[in-house]
């Protein structure tokens, strides 16, 4: 059976956090997505300290999933070099493996 991986972006404007959200559900490239709420980042931009709020979004989905949902954030995505991270899960119960790999492949 596929294993599950969860897949992390973030996005600077909480309407299209939502957007990208329920399109990558819709699309069946992830079974669901956890939006955090708003924090705060601090990152090197053009050699200086940027402060910035963002929406980190994390997709649930296989691993057979992972490499179209990430072409498709980053066609999504606003910004020019977005943040992209494939986190492996350890151990998921039988069941929620079961629920990503049914809600990955219907349709």
């Amino acid at each position: 059976m596929a294993g599950i991986v969860i897949a992390q972006t973030t996005v600077n404007d909480e309407g299209k956090a939502y957007e990208m959200g329920r399109a990558a559900v819709e699309a069946r490239l992830t079974a669901g997505v956890h939006i955090d709420a708003r924090m705060t980042t601090f990152s090197w931009e053009n050699g200086a300290v940027r402060h910035e709020r963002e929406y980190r979004l994390s997709f649930q989905t296989t691993t057979e999933k992972a490499a179209s949902l990430k072409a498709w954030v980053l066609e999504q995505h606003p910004h020019a070099v977005p943040q992209w991270i494939v986190l492996p899960i350890a151990e998921a119960s039988e069941e929620y493996l079961a629920w990503a790999v049914k809600e990955t492949t219907a349709g």
